[in-house]
């Protein structure tokens, strides 16, 4: 009971054809990079924006066109770590459709090549190929469904942190 998914996930391999295996790694890919950065907002950027922060404290001046324009860096860099891997996390999410739509050619191509060999429209051998279209398909928009909703969370949150740091770092 417990290999059921497992055992329904190798059917789906087996019957989607070879596309099944990419839209997987770039599943498994996406999903690296959406703990990933679950990781670092929750461990790592509290910690570095509290040491951005007390370097801010210890200046001596805050008025100067020279620590505006640190202060400004500081942010800055804050913000770029808490965007990276972002832009591979939205690529992500859109070439899985696409590699569903990739597969799905596949498997209509699989059936017009049975229909080829056999001369008529046998429903049997064309099952097949029309199943693996599907079956490609279905992957693919699953897939990228379910890195929907951490791309938009990511963003909003990138951007919110971004302005609360602005706060923090007063004048």
């Amino acid at each position: 009971m417990l290999l059921a998914p497992f055992v329904a996930l190798h059917r789906m391999r087996e019957l989607g054809g070879p596309i099944v295996d990419y839209i997987f790694f770039a599943c498994l890919c996406m999903w690296t990079l959406t703990f990933e950065r679950y990781w670092y907002f929750s461990k790592v950027l509290p910690r570095d924006a509290a040491n951005y922060l007390d370097q801010w404290k210890q200046r001596a001046d805050h008025h100067t066109w020279a620590s505006r324009n640190i202060r400004t860096a500081m942010i800055s860099r804050l913000n770029a770590a808490m965007t990276a891997n972002l832009q591979l996390l939205r690529v992500l999410v859109p070439l899985c459709p696409l590699l569903g739509l990739l597969g799905t050619v596949s498997g209509m191509l699989n059936v017009f090549d049975a229909m080829a060999a056999r001369g008529s429209a046998d429903a049997r051998s064309m099952a097949n190929g029309v199943s693996e279209a599907m079956i490609c398909t279905l992957t693919g928009l699953s897939v990228s469904i379910s890195g929907l909703y951490p791309v938009y969370y990511f963003r909003n949150r990138a951007r919110l942190e971004t302005e609360l740091l602005a706060d923090k770092f007063e004048y």
